[in-house]
């Protein structure tokens, strides 16, 4: 019997070991190394899950279910006293419930946009905000009324932008890149904002980004991407881009809202900017939510196809009663509204939450003083820049 060379079999055993799915692999590591943004894509992936969704959903569940006979009426009444015992103001969203839009008009508070609600408290004579909408809003509200007691149905309910963005994940990627000016979205984090140089909506961020662009400032932008892509096609403002998506927004598809136009050939497209770009492309009104209510007010048309989260519906419904509005898919699937996106986090927001955070006092939004003072600065900023420029906040918005 013939002895096996060793050498033969240790190039054997080498082969089993440094096989092709190994080089891959380490391929694969050795890019995601040297790319931060692959990086923070694969974090952004493990943070924004699909089991995290589903856990709004099951709390907005609560919030949503059909009321017992007498329970919405009860709960309006007992809302609407607490509210007067509480010398609070209610402060609704635009994407929160009908019910809860109603019930801020009907008691002297606000539906509008997130700095807005925010602007709102520090005219208005209450001691106690409720904000009712997500985390970053209420952060906001307290950044801008440090004196004024926050309050939200759920503070648990977040936004994708906000827990997408996570402070020590971006300061490093800020810190890669410190000749950069940091612009941050208003859907973000205290934290984040505290990080940033300037803090910006959706409505006021084209003037500011050309105004640093003009400076020849170097941007980083952050959080969301299509936003992102959208200033920068539209200004010509090369910007690093942070990834992040609204899990609402990133749904819709072309596809679906194509066939749809086919069904509704004569409707106008209202999209807002945290929508894809091949999304963006087929609108006739691009904006903020409060640039899209506006447009659906002045526009001559009469059907509207709506590429945002439909509970921006009850205020186009009340400005135009003789209009339609028709939500966009979110698949490619034309009308079918089995495919429609609502924001689970919104919806965790009801009357039901609303009432035990007043008659509790839970559920109140604290910001840490050194946070609030630095998150202040680049929101002030984008303030003056705005009263500076005689460019009006209100009407063209943010969130």
């Amino acid at each position: 019997m013939t002895k096996q060379n060793p050498v033969i079999e240790i190039k054997k055993d080498i082969v089993s070991i440094i096989t092709d799915e190994l080089i891959e692999q380490a391929r694969i590591a050795s890019i995601t190394k040297q790319d931060p943004i692959i990086r923070v894509k694969k974090k952004i992936g493990s943070i924004v899950t699909h089991e995290l969704i589903e856990q709004a959903k099951l709390a907005a569940s609560v919030q949503t279910a059909e009321y017992a006979p007498g329970e919405r009426s009860a709960l309006l009444d007992e809302i609407k006293v607490l509210l007067k015992q509480q010398n609070a103001v209610l402060v609704a969203h635009f994407y929160t419930s009908p019910d809860l839009q109603r019930l801020a008009e009907e008691t002297g508070g606000y539906v509008a946009d997130s700095l807005e609600m925010a602007r709102f408290g520090t005219e208005h004579s209450a001691t106690t905000l409720v904000v009712a909408g997500v985390q970053f809003m209420g952060e906001t509200a307290k950044i801008l009324n440090p004196e004024k007691r926050i309050l939200m149905p759920d503070k648990g309910a977040t936004c994708s932008l906000d827990i997408g963005c996570p402070v020590d994940l971006f300061s490093e990627f800020c810190d890669a890149h410190p000749d950069h000016t940091v612009v941050v979205y208003a859907n973000t984090s205290a934290v984040v904002k505290a990080r940033s140089d300037w803090v910006v909506t959706s409505g006021i961020a084209l003037p500011i980004i050309e105004h640093l662009a003009a400076q020849k400032k170097k941007i980083l932008w952050g959080p969301d991407k299509h936003l992102g892509a959208y200033i920068q096609k539209i200004t010509g403002t090369e910007m690093l881009i942070w990834p992040g998506s609204c899990v609402v927004h990133e749904k819709f598809k072309a596809s679906g809202i194509q066939k749809l136009k086919k069904q509704f050939p004569d409707a106008c497209v209202l999209v807002h900017p945290e929508s894809p770009e091949e999304v963006i492309e087929l609108a006739d009104v691009v904006g903020s939510t409060s640039a899209l209510i506006k447009a659906s007010i002045t526009s001559d048309a009469k059907q509207f196809i709506v590429v945002t989260e439909p509970g921006i519906f009850y205020t186009m419904k009340k400005a135009s009663p003789n209009k339609i509005f028709l939500e966009a898919p979110t698949g490619g699937i034309g009308g079918s509204c089995g495919s429609c996106m609502r924001c689970p986090w919104m919806a965790m927001n009801g009357l039901r939450n609303l009432a035990e955070t007043l008659k509790t006092g839970n559920n109140e939004i604290v910001v840490e003083e050194s946070i609030r003072c630095k998150a202040a600065i680049p929101l002030k900023r984008m303030m003056d820049f705005a009263k500076n420029r005689a460019i009006s906040l209100k009407g063209k918005g943010n969130a």
